[in-house]
């Protein structure tokens, strides 16, 4: 029996946990990972984050293992051939959304010399390292997330409201979101 104590969101599931344990919150860098997760917190808007998680290798192969230089080409076809695949979530305006957020991030590449950049920059480089209490005292959303995501909207992108965008800024680590009790919160902020 697990003894460590950790954020409750995930106690239950062993995939949810597993992702907590492992993933969550870790200061993410590469593009490639960055793409993947916002893609994904685009298709888990209305849903539940477990729902995406529990589709998330049949998304990497639905979606060429979110190669987002594939994704920007992608044409009617392939999006159609999406729309029918049961294994993700058969969202039209989110799989549309996909293609138009694949080209808006290669522009911000160009600009920004990598999407990195241009998202770290908005926390000056370096995770925000919270110290909350318990889950219910987590924001769904901070004057951060708030101007990234008006910045993206901006941009072009789809699907990037700013819970969505404080969604991916806690799962790729640009804040440190777990609780302080939790074994992971000394971990990440190492």
């Amino acid at each position: 029996m697990n003894t460590r104590t950790k954020c409750n969101w995930c106690i239950g599931d062993p995939l949810y946990e597993t992702y907590h344990d492992i993933e969550w919150g870790v200061p993410v860098y590469d593009d490639a990972t960055l793409f993947e997760f916002l893609i994904l917190e685009t298709f888990q808007a209305g849903l539940s984050w477990i729902t995406i998680l529990r589709k998330r290798e049949n998304f990497r192969k639905a979606f060429d293992n979110f190669d987002y230089k594939k994704i920007a080409n992608y044409k009617q076809n392939k999006i159609d051939a999406l729309l029918k695949d049961p294994g993700i979530v058969r969202n039209k305006l989110k799989v549309n959304a996909t293609v138009t957020n694949a080209l808006a991030f290669i522009k911000i590449q160009e600009e920004f010399g990598s999407f990195s950049e241009y998202m770290w920059g908005f926390v000056d480089g370096k995770p925000i390292k919270n110290t909350w209490a318990s889950l219910k005292d987590i924001p769904a959303t901070t004057p951060i997330s708030d101007a990234l995501s008006n910045d993206l909207k901006k941009r072009g992108f789809k699907f990037v409201g700013s819970t969505v965008v404080y969604a991916h800024m806690q799962a790729t680590g640009m804040v440190n979101d777990h609780i302080i009790d939790c074994f992971r919160h000394k971990e990440v902020n190492h």
